[in-house]
């Protein structure tokens, strides 16, 4: 009897001390995402007033290189790609100074015309506002974790409006096929406390509920996994795109500073031959497929090379944002092939490739539950999860960790990074090619000598 009751004690302790620490960090981190928020949306506002504002790009990307350069490093990037690094590496320890750093760069990027998301840098901030408030409580690194982890959960909850699947994909960005279930219910407090601060500092958000969905059948079934098919191989197009981007700036001998001009003066370029439609987050070309369907073939084709240069040329932000306008214009681009609802795929489309392109399929299905409504949800789920196998050992984030191997037809190693995977992957098909040619040389050199 004293055991049990020991044992319920010590739960009930741990289950109160965390609904406490994870509303604390809820309440900090919804204040900093809404401060953020705010202050994206009316220097964008802004920018906007004048015709050919993303003429100063350049200017812009070169000022966040040099940030990152020579005051802060771990703010470059897409943001959730370090703060995963530090979950891994360093027990969640991220310096106080990433938090304004990121905020400063991402908002020069985005205002002036840089393709990338909101998203990636509110997880940074996040996880940065809880690593210093680990610091000043002194916890240990395991708690420090959890509590970072909760700070990034916060983060994806207050940006996108979805307390519940921001929560979930805090913890489930970190491993590809497996979540931390110990951090759950902090995430979860933590995702919805944050979402309700933004919204009391006044944040828009923006739901699409989708009531009219065809019928369930077999044909409609086939149809979706069709869908799923495609948006796997979306995901994988964006992702080497990012990789052969990556690949392209590090060819290019010269300092960073130029390359950074470079990069900007190429996408200002784009802009002008092309549109600026694919510039700064993209939010009008994702309002405008899934209200009324307007999109074009090219457009995922534009935003992902658009957000490649951004993202690698030294431009500050996250890659959520356009992978659902990626998502959302495949999807509609799908549907227009198929004569199938242009909405209805659309929705489809941006839960899918969120699913393939960063591997977190449960998140994703959530996503489309809190942003599209109930009626779509076992369509986006069925779309999501073979979009996940379909992009295979890949991920926008290479920091993520494998827990799972997605066949087991593949000799993989679980326990290591996704970008030394792409690495295993590529000896294994290489040792496979060698024993290939082996093999069928002997078979020839055999049909001779019967001959």
């Amino acid at each position: 009897m004293r055991k049990i009751i020991s044992e319920e004690t010590v739960l009930f302790i741990g289950v109160v001390k965390w609904i406490i620490l994870a509303t604390v960090i809820g309440i900090i981190v919804g204040t900093a995402t809404a401060f953020f928020l705010n202050l994206l949306r009316y220097s964008i506002l802004h920018c906007r007033e004048y015709s050919y504002y993303f003429l100063l790009l350049p200017f812009a990307m070169l000022f966040t290189t040099v940030l990152t350069k020579y005051i802060v490093p771990e703010a470059a990037g897409h943001g959730t790609e370090k703060v995963i690094e530090a979950i891994h590496k360093n027990s969640g320890r991220i310096k106080f100074i990433v938090v304004p750093v990121k905020a400063v760069t991402t908002i020069v990027t985005i205002a002036l015309g840089g393709s990338a998301g909101k998203e990636g840098p509110c997880a940074q901030i996040g996880g940065g506002l809880a690593s210093t408030f680990a610091d000043i409580f002194r916890f240990s690194d395991i708690d420090r974790k959890k509590i970072v982890i909760c700070g990034i959960s916060a983060g994806f909850a207050s940006v996108f409006g979805t307390p519940i699947a921001g929560a979930i994909f805090g913890v489930e960005v970190l491993f590809v096929g497996s979540i931390l279930y110990e951090v759950l219910l902090p995430s979860i407090v933590a995702g919805i406390v944050s979402f309700y601060t933004s919204m009391f500092f006044g944040i828009p958000y923006f739901y699409y509920y989708i009531k009219d969905v065809t019928v369930l059948s077999e044909a409609f079934l086939f149809k979706i996994a069709l869908a799923g098919l495609f948006f796997g191989l979306c995901s994988v197009f964006l992702i080497v795109i990012l990789k052969s981007s990556e690949f392209i700036y590090n060819k290019i001998r010269l300092g960073k500073l130029l390359k950074s001009f470079i990069g900007g003066a190429i996408i200002v370029v784009l802009a002008l031959i092309f549109s600026t439609r694919y510039l700064g987050l993209g939010i009008e070309g994702i309002d405008s497929t899934l209200r009324n369907g307007v999109s074009y073939w090219y457009d995922s084709i534009l935003k992902t090379v658009f957000t490649s240069i951004t993202l690698t040329f030294g431009g500050s932000g996250g890659i959520i944002t356009p992978i659902f306008f990626i998502g959302a214009t495949s999807g509609a681009f799908f549907a227009k092939i198929f004569s199938l609802d242009v909405m209805t795929f659309s929705a489809i489309g941006m839960v899918s490739l969120l699913a393939g392109s960063a591997n977190t399929p449960i998140a994703a299905s959530i996503f489309a539950i809190e942003l599209f409504g109930p009626h779509i949800a076992p369509y986006a789920a069925l779309s999501c999860i073979i979009s996940f196998l379909i992009t295979g050992h890949r991920s926008v984030y290479h920091s993520q960790v494998l827990a799972l191997k997605k066949s087991a037809l593949l000799r993989i190693e679980t326990g290591n990074r996704i970008d030394s995977i792409i690495l295993q992957i590529s000896i294994l098909f290489l040792k496979f090619g060698r024993k290939s040619i082996k093999l069928f040389m002997s078979f020839l050199a055999r049909i001779k000598k019967q001959h």
